[in-house]
C-alpha cells in the first residue's frame, strides 16, 4: 500500500474522531489505535475491543506480544496496519501520543498531550498527516512533472 493510503486513513480518523461521542482511550476499539485500527481494517470498535480481550494487554502490550502467525485476531488487525505503512514503533506513539518527530511539530508549549484526551489525539493525527504529506511531496520533482506534461 502506498504512504498515500495512510495518510487519506489518517485524515478520515480525524474526521471521525471530531464527529464521533464514542471516544474512549480505556477501550481498545475506541481509543487512539482503536480509531485508526477501524478505518483501516473495517472492524468496528466491538469487534477490536473482543479480539483484544482475547489475550492480556493494551494497545502497547499487544503490539509488543505481535506475531503474525498466532493466529489471534488482534495479531491480524495489527498486521493489517503495518500492511498500510505503520510501524510497530508507530502504534506505540499514537497509543502514548509521543513520537518526538510528531511532537516536534507543535510549538514547545503545546507538546505536552495527553493520550487519553480527543482533542489531544485530533491535534497528534493532524501534526503526524502533515509530516507524512511533507515526506512525500519531498519526493515529487517539480521538474519531472513539467516534462512529463510537455511530452504528453
Amino acid at each position: 500500500m502506498t504512504r498515500y493510503y495512510l495518510i487519506e486513513a489518517l485524515r478520515r480518523t480525524v474526521k471521525r474522531l471530531r464527529t464521533g461521542h464514542d471516544y474512549q482511550w480505556g477501550h481498545m476499539g475506541s481509543c487512539n489505535c482503536g480509531y485508526l485500527a477501524q478505518e483501516l481494517t473495517k472492524y468496528s470498535k466491538s469487534d477490536i475491543h473482543t479480539f483484544a480481550m482475547q489475550r492480556y494487554g493494551d494497545w502497547n502490550e499487544q503490539v509488543q506480544e505481535y506475531c503474525p502467525s498466532s493466529g489471534f485476531k488482534m495479531d491480524e488487525i495489527i498486521s493489517i496496519m503495518l500492511d498500510a505503512g505503520l510501524t510497530i514503533s508507530d502504534l506505540k506513539h499514537l497509543e502514548t501520543l509521543s513520537d518526538p518527530k510528531v511532537l516536534a511539530l507543535l510549538p514547545p508549549t503545546q507538546r505536552s498531550l495527553r493520550c487519553n484526551v480527543k482533542e489531544d489525539v485530533i491535534l497528534y493525527l493532524q501534526c503526524w498527516t502533515s509530516k507524512l504529506e511533507q515526506e512525500a511531496t519531498n519526493h515529487i520533482s517539480v521538474e519531472g512533472l513539467t516534462k512529463q506534461v510537455v511530452v504528453q
